[in-house]
Formats: structure tokens, C-alpha cells, sequence
């Protein structure tokens, strides 16, 4: 069984990246949280895209394939080979893997399993905090010089670890700038943020994401590790 700081080291890292991968063109208005929510969840798969990634830290490097295609997101690795799917429903998604030319379903008995060496579990690809209910928006902040707005989400009983989900989410364009998971004392375990951006074939994607981990009630991190676009594959 993984224990709990090891699940916070995954939490929410793919999740941001499907959720910013691509940025929307049009502008969130603040009619609801649940509105402003609906737009960070419309699908980034509607251009068909194939990515070259990292995740970086801890002196490692893991290579990962990102591709878009027909409502899914797959993440693919080497030696061995094995490719992880997510399909984007309107009212859930659903995680499945591949290996050896057959597609499981992930179970839930695993989603707190760690994919490879990266520190990241299963979980992290479920995109399920932007389904949580009774989001609450809290107002507008400035995140690098970005008009965003935030909002908080409840998590629901049966979860682990987190008591709640902080996102800022770009009034511009629908892509998430950052999130914060706190645990269920409210101390923060888990910051990611968008640290710069490209453009590729005229679409806006990720270039960096970091991603900090935290002891609750330390403000210092304890670790970082880095979420890298370098690319078309």
C-alpha cells in the first residue's frame, strides 16, 4: 500500500496538464463557479496533437509521449511499454492502460499506485477535482500579470487526503493557471503552476509546469519536480 506522502507527491499533476494543455479562445465570464468550471472542462482534444514530455526531478528524467485524439489523452512510456488513456465524457472520465496490446480499466484499488518512477500516482490522470460539487467562487486575483479567477471545490467524504481544492482559472482564455490542494485541516500539501507557455502549429500549450510538495503547516517546499512540453513528436 502507498502511503499517504506518496500520494500526495502525485496528486493533481496530470489532471493540470490535460486542463491546460490547450487554452480556449474566448473569455470566462463570472456568471457561476459551476459556468466558469464547465469551460476549464471542455475538451483540449478537438485538435488532434502528438507532444513530446519530461517529468524532471530528483535527478531523473522520464520521457512521456502526449497525444490528443477522438476525446482521449494518452500517455505514453518506453521499456518497458505502456500507455495510459483518458476519455473525456461530458459528466466523468474514465482511466484505462495499455500494455502488452491489451486495455484494462485502472480499478480503483490502484489508483493510488505510482506510474513508474515519476512520484505521480494513477489517480493524478482522473481529472475528477473539476467534477467535485459545490464549487464556491471566491473572486479575482492576478497570477504573472494573468486576470484569473478562483474558486475553491469541497472534496467529496470518500477522499483520502485532500479537503480541498484551490483553482485559478484564466479569465481569458478557460485554462488553469494553478492549483492548490489542502488537506483536511486546511495546510497546504500540493502547489502546481504554469510557468511559461508556447506556441505550437498556432495553438498555446504548456512549456513548464512546477510542481511543489509540502509538509502541512511548512511553508517551505520539500520537494519540486518539473511537467515539460518539449515539443512535437
Amino acid at each position: 500500500m502507498k502511503s499517504n506522502s506518496m500520494r500526495s507527491n502525485g496528486a493533481f499533476v496530470f489532471r493540470l496538464l490535460v486542463c491546460i494543455i490547450t487554452t480556449l479562445p474566448l473569455e470566462v465570464q463570472a456568471e457561476s463557479a459551476e459556468h466558469i468550471l464547465q469551460v476549464a472542462r471542455l475538451n483540449p482534444t478537438s485538435r488532434p496533437a502528438q507532444l513530446k514530455a519530461q517529468i524532471r526531478g530528483d535527478g531523473s528524467i522520464t520521457p512521456v509521449t502526449i497525444t490528443l485524439r477522438n476525446h482521449v489523452i494518452s500517455f505514453g512510456f518506453k521499456d518497458p511499454k505502456q500507455t495510459i488513456l483518458l476519455r473525456l465524457d461530458p459528466k466523468e472520465t474514465k482511466l484505462s492502460e495499455e500494455i502488452a496490446g491489451t486495455i484494462k480499466p485502472i480499478s480503483s484499488t490502484h489508483l493510488h499506485d505510482e506510474v513508474r518512477n515519476t512520484g505521480l500516482a494513477y489517480e493524478d490522470l482522473s481529472l475528477g477535482f473539476l467534477y467535485w460539487p459545490d464549487p464556491v467562487l471566491q473572486g479575482e486575483e492576478s497570477l504573472r500579470t494573468r486576470a484569473a479567477w478562483k474558486i475553491d471545490l469541497q472534496a467529496p467524504s470518500g477522499e483520502p487526503l485532500y479537503g480541498v481544492a484551490r483553482v485559478w482559472i484564466d479569465k481569458e482564455s478557460g485554462g488553469i493557471l494553478r492549483i492548490e490542494g489542502y488537506d483536511k485541516h486546511g495546510l497546504l500539501l500540493r502547489r502546481f503552476e504554469i510557468i511559461s507557455a508556447q506556441k505550437i502549429d498556432d495553438l498555446w500549450m504548456l512549456r513548464q509546469m512546477r510542481i511543489e510538495s509540502f509538509n502541512p503547516g511548512n511553508p517551505a517546499p520539500i520537494s519540486r519536480r518539473y511537467l515539460e512540453v518539449l515539443g512535437k513528436n
